[in-house]
């Protein structure tokens, strides 16, 4: 299995697994400043990107969630699906959706947050917080867990793990028993050499934030970033349930079959792996019951578009962590992996249309970037209910166009033609 994890490094950790981290830094082309103050080309802008939601969502999105708040006047908002998806659930911009690893910048905020009240130390080893639970713990710091330079393994690439990620094994996993199948890196690398993501980090940070307050993480959470700031539809996952009475976006993978076409050029999957859940029409499954609560403080945060982008403006705009805080948080590492900079569970993302803060997430069925400007003051949400839908050609494409337009529309640009 080893020659397996190794192989399958990237795409597993790059789309079967929560983070599916996207950067956009080589996405974005050919955007040139627009005319923002004239109501027309606001009107035009906001009418292609509805046009490019649908085409995404009929070319293999299947569906989206676009908003963008420029930082005046109302929010762009637009909800796109599919034809056939409209059976299962109708969707709405204020649908509650699985935000994945997006939940690591939450949890790089609490740590901040104690790093300026004196209860913690970036240089801090993990081996004082959680002895005997993290390998090589005395060597590696809480701020290499935060930017991933660890040199940590990922749990997400075990055959143990494997079966719950796709939903075909119903397992409660504590973190513990997570941390204590991640492997080393493979080729090993010492603590703080260099920079690989491992969801393992953020899994013994909010550890660490449990045992510095006696408080779990959810309520946390809930004390001190979404309870503050008004999230009423933002929380930490149990289980696959999105909250009684509350909409929510329907996600999908493909089927199966369909998976290994996908997946053929980069990877053999094992033989019968593929995700749980009801069949859909061409040859997709409808991901939406399976359990994300393992996910946890390395992705477990259930929100929608406009919660989490006022979780983002608030962060970058100084009302969340006092300046040297913020400072450190945006001091980056170079992540070749991802194409970008990582900080303090934060990405930096260089665009032709300027420099975005935020973070992806990806778990099955949902995958999602949220960006704000540096001084968030402007946000902009992309949700799309399927992850390796969007990986063949046409529908990688098509909602690269959606991303790209979304994003500039933002910054107050436009895409040249």
């Amino acid at each position: 299995m080893s020659s397996y994890r190794a192989s399958s490094r990237r795409i597993l950790r790059g789309a079967l697994t929560l983070t599916l981290v996207t950067s956009i830094s080589g996405l974005l082309v050919g955007c040139s400043q627009a005319d923002s103050g004239t109501t027309t080309v606001a009107a035009s802008a906001d009418g292609r990107l509805a046009e490019l939601a649908q085409t995404a969502a009929d070319t293999g999105s299947l569906g989206v969630i676009v908003r963008v708040d420029r930082g005046r006047g109302r929010p762009v908002e637009i909800a796109r699906q599919t034809a056939w998806t409209e059976a299962d659930h109708r969707l709405a911009v204020n649908d509650r959706f699985r935000m994945a690893s997006n939940t690591k910048t939450v949890v790089a905020t609490l740590i901040l947050q104690l790093v300026a009240e004196g209860e913690v130390d970036l240089a801090d080893p993990v081996e004082q917080w959680l002895p005997g639970l993290v390998e090589g713990g005395r060597d590696i710091t809480v701020k290499m867990l935060l930017n991933h330079t660890s040199g940590l393994g990922d749990y997400l690439l075990t055959p143990e793990f494997l079966p719950t990620l796709t939903g075909q094994e119903r397992r409660t996993w504590r973190p513990e028993e997570l941390l204590a199948i991640t492997p080393p890196q493979d080729p090993p690398t010492a603590p703080g050499e260099k920079y690989s993501y491992s969801n393992a980090n953020y899994a013994a940070l909010g550890l660490i934030l449990e045992k510095v307050t006696g408080k779990s993480l959810a309520r946390l959470i809930e004390q001190r970033i979404t309870g503050p700031l008004g999230m009423n539809d933002s929380f930490l996952a149990a289980n696959a349930d999105f909250g009684s009475g509350k909409k929510h976006a329907t996600g999908y993978e493909p089927g199966s079959e369909r998976l290994r076409r996908i997946l053929a050029p980069t990877v053999e999957l094992p033989e019968g792996t593929g995700f749980a859940g009801p069949g859909r029409p061409h040859d997709n499954v409808d991901t939406s019951d399976i359990d994300p609560s393992w996910a946890w403080a390395a992705g477990g945060m259930v929100s929608t578009a406009r919660d989490w982008q006022r979780f983002q403006t608030a962060l970058m705009s100084g009302k969340l962590l006092p300046k040297a805080q913020l400072e450190q948080m945006r001091t980056m590492v170079t992540a070749p992996e991802e194409r970008g900079a990582y900080g303090l569970g934060l990405m930096k993302v260089d665009t032709p249309c300027g420099t975005v803060w935020g973070h992806t997430g990806g778990q099955p069925g949902y995958s999602s970037e949220v960006y704000t400007d540096g001084s968030g003051r402007r946000s902009v949400a992309v949700l799309t209910i399927t992850n390796f839908g969007d990986k063949e050609a046409k529908a990688a494409t098509a909602n690269k166009a959606l991303v790209d337009t979304a994003v500039c529309t933002m910054l107050g640009k436009h895409l040249s033609d």
